[in-house]
Order: structure tokens, then sequence, then C-alpha cells
């Protein structure tokens, strides 16, 4: 890959993780400088906890962010007498209703109580990823990439529905095209996405999904396989996405909570019938998963996968790692999505 002439930071927001790349012109991608930390849900909601489990109340603050152990944290703390309040933007990271998050016993205000413990939210974590490159004497990138999971704002219907309604339809509209993977701007739909953009509103900001699939590609074998047929699949932390592909066209995608897949080993029998055409978004969504967008049969050459629970899920696959780096996957698409929407050297 021939990169952008600028520095740029690239981070890819999982569940359990934020993996970083710091993508420096002029040097191979694989000396870049590279972390992967804990993502900033865990942040939080090991913050929330030290302050419950002291017995102090604690008021959250800052713009709607991904959930995992921070609304994990608050369920179970809430029913012991945790204290908790939070702004309205704060509040929807736990819902996007605000009367049910009221109803579980938060307060929803803009003013925390005088002894609260203030805890900031949002995806990007700014002030910490500069402070800890002022230590090792990085420049902090101008250019920034980011990849979050965003289900979209859906105080009505299940998020896991309007997620998999919104894909379907970018996927249609975008006649099945790889390129209607990358959505930039993204929809205003995407609070999460809106949210960073609020922040860095010059950042190319997509999803953790999309970027997978495109940093997959990046990987050689992957990538000589791509005419001829090729399944890859991201079983990340939380979520697993599987995507058939024929050179441009993508012919089907299903996703679903990678402890389902893990625990009672379905992964196989979904990518038999993602392959056959046949699966359906009921079955997956029926499945407690995400759901499923079908446009046509795919007999691929290749079944590639990535992700920190490839092994648990399919151990026997082909092991994508692009640059020798599998934990940065979602990195290298955002960095090819960068090089086609923002410079000229697609």
């Amino acid at each position: 890959m021939r990169g952008p002439s600028e520095p740029v930071l690239l981070l890819d927001i999982g569940r359990g993780t934020q993996d970083i790349l710091f993508y420096t012109p002029g040097q191979p991608i694989e000396n870049s400088v590279k972390m992967v930390l804990p993502s900033p849900n865990v942040i939080t909601g090991q913050a929330i906890e030290q302050a419950a489990a002291e017995g102090r109340p604690v008021h959250l603050e800052g713009p709607v962010m991904g959930g995992g152990k921070n609304t994990r944290t608050i369920k179970q703390w809430l029913p012991k007498g945790l204290q908790l309040s939070a702004t309205p933007s704060a509040a929807l990271s736990i819902r996007d209703n605000l009367d049910y998050v009221k109803s579980i016993g938060v307060t929803v205000t803009e003013t925390p109580p005088e002894d609260a413990v203030i805890i900031h939210t949002g995806d990007y974590m700014k002030a910490e990823l500069q402070e800890t490159c002022s230590r090792f004497g990085i420049e902090y990138p101008k250019n920034l990439a980011v990849a979050v999971q965003d289900h979209g704002y859906s105080p009505d219907m299940s998020n896991r529905k309007f997620r998999f309604l919104h894909m379907r339809e970018t996927l249609e509209r975008g006649d099945w095209n790889i390129s209607s993977l990358i959505q930039d701007p993204p929809a205003p739909s995407m609070t999460r996405m809106q949210a960073i953009l609020d922040t860095a509103p010059d950042a190319l900001v997509m999803d953790t999904g999309a970027a997978a699939v495109l940093g997959a590609l990046q990987d050689p074998v992957v990538q000589n396989a791509r005419d001829r047929g090729v399944t890859i699949i991201n079983a990340g932390n939380g979520h697993t996405l599987a995507v058939t592909i024929e050179g441009d066209e993508i012919c089907g995608v299903f996703e679903h909570h990678s402890r389902v897949l893990i625990n009672n080993g379905t992964c196989q029998h979904y990518l038999t019938k993602l392959r056959n055409g046949t699966l359906t978004n009921e079955e997956v969504f029926d499945d407690h998963g995400h759901g499923a967008a079908v446009h046509r049969a795919c007999s691929p050459s290749l079944v590639a996968v990535t992700g920190p629970n490839r092994r648990k899920i399919l151990p026997d696959a082909y092991q994508a790692a692009p640059y020798g780096d599998m934990m940065l996957t979602g990195c290298f698409g955002l960095l090819s999505t960068w090089l086609k929407t923002r410079t000229n050297n697609p």
C-alpha cells in the first residue's frame, strides 16, 4: 500500500480493546508506532466500578459512547445502591431511550451532585492519547480516522434490528458494491460516529466491521483470492461479522455475538447458509444476533478469519494478518479508506 503523504492517527475502537496505529509517511508500515489498549468502555466501566465499591455517587458527562463493561457495571451496581447521575448525552450510552434510563434509577441532569465522582464518557480519548504521545516524544497527527460499531439511534426499536436495517439499505443503495461499506460522512442516525465528529470535525469515521473487511483485503493471500470469491470473518471480542465477496461485489453479510458462536459452535452453520444465499435476517436475529443481509449465493475459494477470537471460532480457516499484525486489521482498513477518500492516491 502506498500510504498518505501526511501522518494519520488510526483508531479501531472495539468492545474489548482500542487498536491504534500512528501512520508515518516514508517508513514501512510495520515500523509504525502501534498500541493495543483497553477500550474506552472498559476504562469507563472500571472507573464506575471503583467508585461504586467505595460507596461514592457517580456522575457521567460527555458524549454518547459504546457500551460494554460500562453498561454492565451500571446495571450490576444500581440494585446495590449506586447513586448514578448523567448528562442526557452520556445517559444515551446506557440506552437510546432516556425514559428507560431513568426507570432503572439513573438521574438525568446536567448538574452533578457536589460529592460525585465525575467520569467522562466518549469513544475518542484524545487527551489521554496526547499525553501518552508526549511522554514518548511522538508528534500527535492532525489527521484522524476512527472506527466504531454504531447501532444507530433507535429509541423505539431494537438496536440490533435497526443496525441491520440500516446496513441492508446502505448495501442496496450502493448496488452491493464493496465501496458502499464506506459511509463518509456517516448517516445522522449514527450517533456514536457523530459524537466523534463533534470532537474532530475533519475525521474519517466508519464502522468497525467495514474497516476489518477492508483491512483483511490488505493481506496478500486474501487479495489474491478476491476475484475468485472470498469469505472474510472478523471474530472480534464482542461481535463477529462475516462477509462473502467476489471482486467488488458483496454477496452477503451476517453479524452475531462472538460469545454465542463460540459457545454454540454455530458459525459454520451460518457460513454455509451465507454461501448458499439462504441465510435470513430473522434466523440470525432470533438467535440473539444482529442479523443478515444476503444478495446472492457465492462459492468462495478462500475462507479467511481475523480478530482476537479467530482461533476459537474458525481455527482451521486461513488466519489473515495484514502487514503481519492481526490486531490492527481494522486500522489497515481505515488507512486504505483514507487513501480512497481523502487523498489522490487510491
